[in-house]
Parts: C-alpha cells; sequence; structure tokens
C-alpha cells in the first residue's frame, strides 16, 4: 500500500442543518425543528474529512469565496489535517451555502451554489495531480463548470498514474441529462445512491441496473439506504446489508460511505470487504448532526464490521 496521498477535488461550502422538523415547511406557514447546527457541507468535502479520519492523507482542491464561511470551511479542513493548498479564495464569489431540513427518517436540501459551481476542470493542472495516487470528485450535477471538462480530467488523471471515482450527486432538474455516460469511460469506481442509480440507469431493479452501466472499465457501486450496498463482482450481484445504528441525521452518509469503500479498495480488500467497510463508515456518520462530525476512524468502523460478521 503506498503512501501517497489522496486529491479530492470539487466544491466546497457550508450546511446550516436544521434537524427533527415537527412538519414539513409549507409556503406561507412557519414549522419548527429540534436543532441547528452550521457544519461543513459539500459532498467532496465530507468524503475528504471521512478519508482523513479513516487515516488517510488527503489533499484538497477547490474554490471558496473570500468571506467568512469560506473561513470555516478551511479551517474544518486544516482541523482535520487536510491540506487546503490547492484551495483557491476567489473575492468575486460567495462561498457556497446548503440548507438542510432534516429528520432521522429524510432530509431535503436547498442550495446557493456559489462556489459550488465555481471550479473548472481546467483549475486542475496536471502540475496539481503530481503526487497522488487517487483522484475524488463529487456532485457532477452541481459542478457546472467542471462537467465539460471532466472526462479530459478523469483521462489526464489515468495517465499519471492516479485511479478515480466519482459521485454524481443528485440531479436537480432530474433529467439525468448531459454527458456522464462519456465520462465514466475514464472512471474506476462510481457511486450512485438508488435514487441516481434509478434515475440514470432507467431499472428500478438494482442488478438491471448496474448492468445497464457497464461500460467495460467503470465499477459502479451503488448505496440503497436500507437495503444496503451492492455492486456487480464478475457479472454477480454483491450486496450487503445496512448495520442497524439509529439514525439521528443522514446528511453526507453516502459521502463518509464513499470514503470507507475507497480507503479498503485502494489498500487492496475484496470488493465486499470494501461494501462491508463503506456500509459501516456511513451507518456511524449519522450519529451525529451534519455530516462530519461523527464520521468513524478505522478502529471504530473495523468493529462495527466485526460485530456484525459472525
Amino acid at each position: 500500500m503506498t503512501n501517497k496521498p489522496i486529491l479530492v477535488a470539487g466544491e466546497l461550502n457550508v450546511d446550516l442543518v436544521l434537524q427533527g422538523y415537527h412538519a414539513f415547511p409549507e409556503p406561507g406557514k412557519e414549522v419548527l425543528v429540534d436543532d441547528f447546527l452550521m457544519v461543513l457541507g459539500s459532498a467532496s468535502a465530507i468524503c475528504a474529512m471521512g478519508l482523513a479520519r479513516l487515516g488517510d492523507p488527503v489533499a484538497f482542491l477547490g474554490k471558496v469565496g473570500d468571506d467568512p464561511w469560506g473561513s470555516y470551511c478551511l479551517d474544518c479542513l486544516l482541523g482535520r489535517g487536510i491540506d487546503v493548498s490547492r484551495v483557491v479564495r476567489d473575492a468575486a464569489i460567495k462561498t457556497g451555502v446548503t440548507v438542510a431540513i432534516t429528520s432521522p427518517r429524510d432530509r431535503a436540501l436547498v442550495s446557493f451554489l456559489g462556489s459550488i459551481s465555481a471550479l473548472a476542470a481546467g483549475d486542475v493542472t496536471d502540475a496539481a495531480l503530481a503526487g497522488f495516487r487517487h483522484l475524488h470528485v463529487s456532485s457532477y450535477f452541481l459542478q457546472q463548470r467542471l462537467r465539460p471538462g471532466l472526462r479530459d480530467l478523469f483521462a489526464r488523471a489515468r495517465r499519471r498514474g492516479l485511479t478515480t471515482s466519482l459521485d454524481p450527486g443528485f440531479d436537480p432538474s432530474e433529467t439525468w441529462a448531459g454527458d456522464l455516460r462519456d465520462a465514466l469511460r475514464e472512471v474506476d469506481l462510481f457511486f450512485p445512491n438508488e435514487v441516481e442509480l434509478r434515475g440514470l440507469a432507467g431499472a428500478g431493479d438494482v442488478g438491471e441496473a448496474l448492468r445497464r452501466l457497464e461500460n467495460g472499465r467503470t465499477r459502479t457501486v451503488a448505496k440503497l439506504g436500507r437495503e444496503g450496498a451492492a455492486t456487480l463482482d464478475g457479472g454477480a450481484l454483491v450486496r450487503v446489508p445496512v448495520f442497524p445504528i439509529e439514525p439521528l441525521d443522514s446528511t453526507g452518509a453516502g459521502d463518509s460511505f464513499n470514503a470507507g469503500f475507497l480507503h479498503a479498495w485502494l489498500a487492496g480488500a475484496p470488493v465486499e470487504d470494501a461494501l462491508r467497510l463503506g456500509a459501516a463508515c456511513g451507518a456511524l456518520s449519522t450519529r451525529g448532526l451534519g455530516g462530519t462530525a461523527r464520521q468513524p476512524d478505522l478502529p471504530e468502523a473495523e468493529a462495527l464490521v466485526r460485530a456484525h460478521s459472525r
């Protein structure tokens, strides 16, 4: 196993988490929630924080505004030991903000993109890729400037010897259009959740949806919520169940799953073991508000896997 770091290139934003709604908001009405927290948001950052928590060396490349929320994002990353020397502070943009209205059962998100959509593929130069073993990108549908050059970015990373992964995130237009299928031809790991898998593949059955996304290169790893996680291995469907953790907040659980799977996969673990570690990291992350407060370290995640493997 190499000690080369992982590069996460993507969006940074603040999450304002309103937790425990008694009724979902409707126009013209006010509702109350049980708790509030400001935390580091963005799928890319939550995955980076999860990887660092598991002991992986991580660097982040992205953009924030030259504002207090941009400073907050950088402080959170630095507090987890993540290299932020490749994050640009741009006074011409505002740091993105997502309001997450959550409960133990589900969540709804309202986002101001700002810096979330500011990064372009050209900002990730060949020099910026040097010295890394893996490149991870999240939020394909939100990163509007990154999308057009994403296939070329992944191809450049591959030529430099990096493996690659992509989490699509939700498509706010729900059209699931664009050149994602084309970009996937240069991607090693693809991490959709159950809604994204169904939207992209046009199939409700997990096995059929995974088969429709096969391209001869990319391993699609489906995060299925209460149904666990699944992937194809040699044409056979491999599934692992969800771990029985009582959730407080599901924000970022899929990104913590990505971190766990990547940690195991990069270490050469069998795919089922990678699925189990990903599922453990995703489940344990739901114990706190926001995506990063209760992410597990490696011994904690491995202990959960062992406890349910007997």
